[in-house]
């Protein structure tokens, strides 16, 4: 079972990896900016292929590897386990490898072909674009806080049932291998910590909410489009990821509470089933906002439109994947390579929505 959930989670992380160049912006490619009209470009084209090829050949060798040495070998349940979460990380460090380097090609290419010089560069915006926003409100996210109460109000109920050890982390098997003796605190230090990461996914969705909506300018209307599908798409990935972790949580306190009553599986397939979902949603999102690509087609804006393009904002991006500028007032702005949304670090309250909670948490933890 272990080596079928190993293969299964690795193929769609490696899927969704190579499609990721094929489902962002056109008008960016491995997180450089490029003109509308050059977003056929044969070259272009074939970086992205090659870095698709790649990752499916890496990805390959690397269920190759781990299949030779569980055939070879007699691995003990712990070290498959392992292996199920490290084998993920390896596609992941390895496709961000390969997108360095692609990174690199696209800028020397762009540097020389000067596609930017002489042009007209302009940014488009539309001041009503929010009244159509279908992001959910924010009150969708008291749902899973109202969970998290109620789990503090059944954690306290059932204080007394408690064992005298609580469980602080849970080891590869899903099994805890670190205790604190029983008080109040390390009784609800679960449903604290969700409460905190409840709040810390509603400040997300509402500083998106108010991060500004950037339109192409070779195609304003398919940009609107698209737009809006990420805002509404990644708000409803940001919920069920949000009911998912109280979910998870629930389970791990309800384990704490009853520990002879689960299962070793259920205690295994509960955290995998998570990272699935999780998976799951995002490959959807993927798919959902893919198809509504606002390069597709070249909208005409007059008739020197060739001279008008996108504004060129690739020095705000370090490497095409961490965003800081000081002159946006976003704090979240959509991902170049990736799908979602990352943070404007040039904003400090995007700061304090990101690492204020894990400080919380930390401390919460510590205590």
């Amino acid at each position: 079972m272990e080596m079928t959930l190993i293969f299964v989670t690795t193929g769609f992380l490696a899927a969704l990896q190579m499609a990721i160049p094929f489902i962002v912006k056109r008008t960016v490619v491995f997180g450089v900016t490029i003109p509308v009209d050059e977003v056929k470009n044969v070259q272009l084209r074939q970086f992205k292929k090659l870095y698709a090829f790649l990752t499916f050949l890496i990805s390959i060798g690397v269920l190759a590897i781990y299949f030779i040495w569980s055939s070879t070998t007699t691995p003990s349940e712990n070290h498959l386990i392992f292996a199920e979460f490290f084998i993920p990380f390896v596609i992941l460090f390895i496709s961000m490898t390969l997108y360095f380097y692609f990174h690199m090609k696209v800028t020397t290419l762009k540097k020389q072909r000067q596609w930017f010089k002489d042009r007209k560069q302009i940014r488009v915006s539309e001041l009503n674009l929010r009244t159509k926003d279908e992001m959910l409100p924010w009150m969708a996210y008291i749902v899973p806080m109202v969970i998290t109460v109620g789990l503090v109000v059944f954690t306290l109920f059932h204080y007394n049932s408690l064992p005298d050890q609580i469980p602080t982390h849970w080891g590869p098997d899903g099994k805890p291998d670190a205790f604190t003796g029983k008080t109040y605190l390390s009784a609800l230090t679960l449903p604290l910590v969700l409460l905190v990461m409840n709040a810390m996914f509603l400040g997300i969705n509402e500083l998106t909410r108010n991060s500004g909506i950037k339109l192409s300018a070779g195609n304003v209307k398919a940009s609107r489009i698209r737009q809006l599908c990420l805002r509404k798409y990644t708000s409803w990935l940001l919920f069920l990821i949000s009911i998912l972790v109280s979910m998870l949580f629930t389970f791990l306190q309800f384990t704490t509470l009853y520990e002879n009553s689960v299962s070793n599986l259920l205690i295994i397939t509960i955290p995998l089933a998570f990272s699935a979902l999780v998976l799951i949603g995002t490959v959807i999102l993927a798919i959902k906002v893919g198809k509504k690509d606002s390069d597709l087609d070249v909208e005409v804006i007059n008739e020197d439109s060739h001279e008008v393009i996108n504004a060129d904002e690739d020095q705000y991006w370090k490497g095409g994947l961490f965003y800081y500028n000081p002159e946006d007032p976003s704090i979240f702005v959509e991902k170049r390579f990736g799908v979602g949304w990352t943070l404007n670090f040039a904003r400090p309250l995007g700061y304090i929505v990101l690492i204020g909670p894990l400080i919380v948490i930390l401390i919460v933890i510590l205590l």
